[in-house]
């Protein structure tokens, strides 16, 4: 893909031997027309359904990350000062849009966090490395936002960070395009959803 930042940047991290799939924030909010973070489209389910379902068939442990505030919002710091429609993610609020949208199997860990990063105050890591994973494929939503930071931080903590193209979605074609490109050229390798599949143990 086009690197805007020259020749001193993009090189590869590559796979790893041992994936782990990191569903981001996949909830009804961004896929349901009438949701506070409606992506305009639901595209992402699509290749994001494919790569649970190879990742499951070839045993690639499969997490699932979703937003949840306390009740009176009291742990959600300055985010909520910057983006008030989190409010929609607090415990007991109305219209369940921090529902997952597509289901995990028993057994599939579902991380609730309060930061854009999955890995920002959670478990993920340490998740993770109880199951042996040194690479972090990330699908999920949104492209500028989570996906970003939790690829940015899985980098940080020492996995190999992964970012399916056709597996994550952002409100303009501009936003999804631009920050993929600017997290391949220094934070993760961007593959299409093709590799993806073939690395987790597809055809």
């Amino acid at each position: 893909m086009s690197n805007p930042h020259g020749a001193p940047f993009a090189g590869r991290v590559g796979w790893g031997a041992r994936p782990g799939l990191v569903v981001v924030d996949l909830v009804r909010a961004y896929v349901e027309p009438d949701g506070p973070f409606w992506l305009g489209s639901t595209d992402v389910l699509g290749p994001a359904e494919e790569l649970v379902a190879t990742a499951r068939s070839a045993d690639v442990p499969v997490v699932w990350t979703i937003v949840r505030f306390a009740a009176d919002m009291g742990d959600a710091g300055f985010f909520a000062a910057k983006v008030p429609s989190l409010a929609c993610f607090a415990e007991d609020a109305p219209g369940g849009w921090g529902e997952l949208a597509l289901a995990p199997r028993a057994g599939e860990p579902v991380v609730a966090k309060q930061h854009a990063s999955s890995f920002a105050g959670t478990s993920l890591a340490a998740t993770l490395r109880a199951r042996g994973v040194d690479t972090v494929v990330v699908a999920g939503v949104s492209t500028s936002g989570c996906v970003r930071a939790t690829a940015t931080d899985a980098l940080a903590a020492g996995f190999r960070p992964i970012v399916v193209r056709d597996a994550c979605a952002d409100r303009t074609a501009a936003l999804h395009d631009q920050n993929l490109a600017d997290l391949d050229a220094k934070y993760a390798d961007v593959v299409d959803l093709a590799d993806a599949l073939s690395n987790l143990g597809g055809p």
